[in-house]
């Protein structure tokens, strides 16, 4: 298994990337450090990256009342990383669609 998860597509995502053209968000392994991320998504798309910010997400606790009473649960944790690319540089997910 790979760094990379996937991308964020998010609307929020979008109007960063809008703001900020040079600017991707991605779902990363939890384990995975800044140089490690840099490196595969250079190897993957085909660009140089300027900095990698990086972002842990704690799970949250979940709970609705239902018929059969209380559901509890937990959202899963996760680890989310801003890529910003040297000017010119760009990245379309959409291409092989």
């Amino acid at each position: 298994m790979g760094i990379i998860i996937k991308p964020i597509l998010t609307e929020k995502q979008t109007v960063i990337s809008e703001k900020f053209p040079n600017r991707y968000g991605f779902r990363v392994v939890p384990s995975a450090n800044k140089v490690e991320i840099k490196k595969a998504i250079e190897e993957l798309y085909g660009v140089k990256v300027e900095s990698v910010n990086t972002m842990n997400y704690a799970g949250k606790r979940k709970s609705r009342y239902t018929k059969a009473g209380v559901i509890s649960g937990k959202t899963s944790a996760f680890k989310k990383a801003i890529i910003t690319l040297e000017q010119g540089e760009s990245i379309d997910f959409f291409s092989n669609i």
